[in-house]
């Protein structure tokens, strides 16, 4: 059962995550903002992951808080679903083009945190989004589930395109690392443990 569910309530947030890494792609998404429910939706659709999120957070100063404790309540989640990652295949990446949008993200569930985030976004909102929360979501959630995750906008000259591209390819990346090894079985690690 590699399901869980996370509840992190802060002064700032009150957030709760559930997820199942073999679902169908189902998605109940309430943060509040819709841009970034249309990006979680992106996780859960193109990662055959069932997510759940719903998010109270302190909107009437600005998306950062929420954007951020989403992104590591998420984290959380995939850390305790995916357990000791015995017999997954550990790595993953993926590229995804929209229109004149193309990203690559390539992840590690090496259980060292790690970000590298090259997205020169064309504009600096995206309707009432802020284009900085996407790094400080994918910070968030990197932090708390312990990986390795390199994240490059190609090209692109719509912002939306550009995040939703990388959205997508998380997604697709992140399918492929949490994927049974069917010539594994054992931890994907010379050291034996992730």
């Amino acid at each position: 059962m590699r399901q869980a569910e996370i509840t992190r309530n802060t002064l700032e947030t009150q957030i709760r995550v559930a997820i199942d890494l073999d679902g169908t792609g189902k998605s109940d998404l309430a943060t509040g903002m819709g841009f970034l429910d249309h990006m979680l939706d992106q996780i859960a659709r193109h990662g055959l992951i069932d997510l759940t999120v719903e998010a109270k957070g302190d909107l009437h100063i600005d998306g950062h808080h929420t954007t951020e404790d989403v992104g590591i309540t998420i984290g959380q989640a995939l850390a305790r679903a995916w357990g000791d990652k015995r017999g997954l295949r550990r790595y993953g990446h993926a590229y995804v083009p929209l229109d004149e949008a193309l990203s690559r993200v390539v992840v590690d569930l090496s259980g060292r945190p790690g970000l590298v985030f090259q997205v020169p976004f064309t504009r600096a909102a995206i309707g009432e989004f802020d284009v900085d929360l996407v790094r400080e979501f994918f910070q968030g959630l990197v932090n708390h589930a312990g990986i390795t995750l390199h994240i490059d906008n190609l090209r692109g000259d719509n912002a939306h395109h550009q995040a939703e591209t990388v959205f997508k390819a998380f997604a697709r990346a992140l399918r492929m690392a949490v994927e049974a090894d069917p010539r594994g079985g054992g931890i994907p690690s010379t050291k034996g443990s992730l």
